[in-house]
């Protein structure tokens, strides 16, 4: 993970983002005759990153075309208008519901601030820059861009979150996912082989929504996904299979936990825990904890706020 610019068939890279701690966030590049499109920006610090793999690969910031934003969780989306800012020539391609919040990020930010705080909002993200709303392309579900010629297909995959969207390379085969095919640490690889887990996070959480994401994706039958939490996933069928079992088996530790509130929320975080310590034995719960505490608290807090919006569905006052 030392490594910024990682280097993947069909002319596709990734880098290290540097978001929070090594190998936590990917920027994607893919890049056809001279021409760039990237694949989320992760936050603000991440630019100077970006701009050492261009120049590395011999282009330059005019050189790009496109970002596509997968969604506009910070963690994807943070860094933005600062990239815009300075590629000259690309256009934001981002989910119709998503683009407000680029154009003008206060709201996002205000939502950041209430759960952070101001410091540690300005320690991952730092300021929001705003978008120019005329550099600003909402995509149609099914629309089709073209990088140099090469097709790349954006496709609505709600579930993880309303506004989400994945990237189809058809020529490579390839789907850019964002957090709908879930996160793949590298370090929690296991003999080479990915340990794939839901991002059930808040607040749009829908476990059949992001099912039928994720059937669609497999589909198409890719040959590879890369993912923003980390990169290139291959065996797709297989994690595919193993990625919606355990959805399933979220929800199931979701509704089994007892309490309501805060202490059902924990009751979930603590039955996460001890699900994954048991799907990856070969990690101690030293080796692990590290990794995924972040994760687990998010996951636990987006499937309790599922059941709280199914409880109020079912029961309308």
């Amino acid at each position: 993970m030392q490594n910024r610019l990682i280097t993947w068939p069909g002319n596709i890279y990734a880098v290290d983002s540097g978001y929070a701690r090594p190998g936590l966030a990917a920027v994607h590049l893919i890049v056809e005759e001279g021409r760039v499109a990237i694949v989320d920006t992760a936050h603000n610090r991440s630019w100077p990153r970006f701009l050492a793999a261009l120049t590395e690969l011999g282009l330059t910031p005019e050189a790009v075309d496109y970002v596509f934003l997968t969604h506009v969780h910070l963690d994807h989306a943070g860094g933005s208008g600062v990239y815009m800012a300075r590629l000259p020539n690309a256009k934001l391609v981002v989910h119709p519901s998503g683009a407000p919040h680029m154009i003008d990020p206060s709201r996002l930010y205000a939502s950041t601030l209430a759960v952070y705080g101001w410091i540690k909002t300005l320690y991952l993200y730092g300021r929001l820059v705003p978008v120019p709303a005329e550099r600003v392309i909402e995509a149609e579900d099914g629309q089709v861009f073209s990088l140099a010629g090469r097709p790349l297909q954006c496709l609505y995959t709600p579930g993880h979150a309303k506004h989400h969207l994945c990237l189809w390379d058809e020529r490579e085969r390839a789907c850019f996912t964002g957090d709908t095919f879930g996160i793949a640490y590298r370090e929690l690889y296991m003999d080479g082989k990915p340990f794939l887990i839901p991002a059930t996070t808040p607040t749009h959480f829908d476990p059949e929504v992001l099912k039928d994401s994720v059937r669609r994706l497999l589909a198409l039958q890719p040959e590879a996904m890369y993912l923003t939490h980390f990169s290139r996933v291959d065996d797709v069928a297989r994690q595919g299979e193993l990625l919606l079992r355990r959805i399933d088996d979220f929800v199931a530790l979701a509704e089994a936990a007892p309490g309501t509130g805060k202490d059902r929320k924990k009751a979930i975080h603590a039955a996460i825990e001890r699900y994954l310590f048991a799907e990856a034995p070969a990690m101690s719960r030293k080796g692990l904890w590290p990794i995924l505490k972040i994760d687990m608290e998010l996951n636990a807090q987006g499937l309790a706020m599922w059941l709280d919006r199914r409880s109020s569905a079912r029961n309308p006052a």
